[in-house]
């Protein structure tokens, strides 16, 4: 079975931090491009940061520049967004996903992903 599970969502206050993890089973993310998006009541997914397979090229979001990273550990197969110095306009759905093709470029639309979490609700307050 093919499946990403999220942790590490939550509410804070702005100015603060988060660490979101995504861990894979049936598949291994090693050499997967992998992505974080979220979605607002009402609104489209959007990208926030994606990296390709091996880790050579990333995006990110011009609103998240400078504030978030992604990185993975593929000894644990988990991938993760450090979430820091969060903004009232960062409360989302956030979702990690993965997606299986060789090119080294970091996609970051939802239609180049085939494998989705389940998504977990960050909050942030002012």
């Amino acid at each position: 079975q093919v499946q990403l599970v999220e942790s590490g969502g939550g509410s804070v206050q702005a100015g603060g931090s988060l660490r979101l993890a995504c861990t894979a089973s049936g598949f291994t993310l090693r050499n997967m491009r992998v992505g974080w998006f979220r979605q607002a009541p009402g609104e489209e997914r959007e990208g926030v940061t994606c990296i390709a397979a091996g880790g050579r090229a990333s995006y990110y979001a011009a609103f998240v520049q400078g504030r978030f990273t992604i990185s993975q550990d593929n000894t644990k197969n988990t991938a993760y967004l450090e979430m820091n110095s969060l903004k009232p306009d960062d409360t989302s759905m956030y979702y990690c996903a993965a997606a299986g093709d060789d090119i080294d470029s970091p996609f970051c639309t939802p239609k180049y992903y085939t494998h989705w979490g389940q998504g977990t609700q960050v909050t942030v307050s002012s």
